[in-house]
């Protein structure tokens, strides 16, 4: 595996695109989106996050193998708050390394501009808590039943990490 990282631009849409439908397909309950809601989306909506965040994309050789984005909160009272969000890893490169090179991507974005971090994460997915735990993601609350899918619910832990 040669594996590479780098941001994503405008020019990587369909890439992005794919993999995350590929997320929403085999990882439902990991996102607040569907794959039902997003398999229609005109490819503006991800052109919008390309914009809009820092989407970080890990690359094997050509693959586009894992995604994670990053952004900042608009307001005037939490503009010092950024966001790790839509965090996904083909299957195939799991426990790999490709999980942390994407968040010490969106901590480097990060730490330069703002104070802390934020994220959620489903309770049930333990290999994605330690991972952001190992980077000192504290849990600060849990949101029960925070997401429903198929009439399954899931909570989700929220955690932080300040600069």
């Amino acid at each position: 595996m040669s594996l590479s990282l780098r941001q994503l631009t405008p020019s990587d849409v369909d890439l992005l695109r794919e993999i995350r439908l590929e997320g929403l397909r085999l990882s439902p309950e990991a996102f607040g989106s569907t794959f039902e809601d997003e398999e229609f989306a005109p490819l503006e909506k991800y052109l919008g996050w390309l914009t809009n965040s820092q989407v970080f994309g890990a690359f094997d050789g050509p693959q586009l193998v894992g995604i994670a984005a990053f952004g900042v909160f608009t307001g005037r009272k939490d503009a010092h708050k950024g966001w790790l969000r839509a965090m996904y890893v083909r299957p195939a490169n799991r426990r790999t390394g490709v999980s942390r090179l994407l968040v010490q991507a969106v901590l480097d974005a990060a730490r330069t501009r703002v104070e802390q971090i934020q994220l959620a994460v489903v309770s049930t997915n333990i290999p994605a808590i330690r991972l952001y735990q190992s980077f000192g993601f504290t849990q600060y609350g849990l949101e029960p039943r925070a997401l429903k899918h198929h009439g399954i619910y899931s909570d989700e832990i929220l955690m932080s990490l300040r600069f």
